[in-house]
């Protein structure tokens, strides 16, 4: 009774692990061109909903950024 119990989960965790989508299928990756007076935490404020340091923390992080500096014309992706 166990043994068959045991085979119907284990099929249907793989029958749920085939069906599940990854989550990376949100649409094509955006990136922003900084504009001169631009911060990270004035992006970050404009393109996420919530807490704005999360975003900015996000932000460098995506873009592998040392510092918080920004050059115009620097391209970011936002995650």
């Amino acid at each position: 009774m166990f043994a068959k119990f045991l085979i119907v989960l284990v099929l249907a965790a793989l029958a749920i692990g085939l069906a599940a989508h990854s989550s990376q299928g949100a649409g094509p990756e955006r990136t922003y061109v900084v504009k001169p007076a631009d911060t990270l935490w004035s992006i970050a404020a404009r393109s996420y909903a919530g807490d704005v340091r999360e975003g900015v923390w996000k932000l460098q992080k995506r873009n592998h950024l040392g510092s918080a500096t920004l050059q115009p014309g620097q391209k970011l992706v936002l995650p």
